[in-house]
């Protein structure tokens, strides 16, 4: 159950990533001085990845938890 302990925590990570990545594409468009129609084309894309980067760290926290239930 250790493997499933540090498996979680790498999915975690990366998700945690993802949404760093997430925050520094929005920065970007910001400062980028888009017209609103093109900001908001680019904000809904990045929310879509948002939402999946939050699952993927979800599930790597409840694989780390069942993780060290099962321990």
């Amino acid at each position: 159950m250790d493997m499933l302990i540090w498996i979680g925590a790498a999915v975690t990570l990366g998700g945690v990533a993802l949404l760093l990545w997430c925050i520094l594409a929005i920065a970007r468009a910001r400062k980028a001085g888009l017209p609103d129609a093109e900001l908001r084309t680019k904000l809904q894309r990045v929310v879509v990845l948002n939402f999946g980067a939050l699952l993927l760290s979800a599930i790597g926290l409840m694989m780390v938890v069942l993780g060290i239930i099962l321990v």
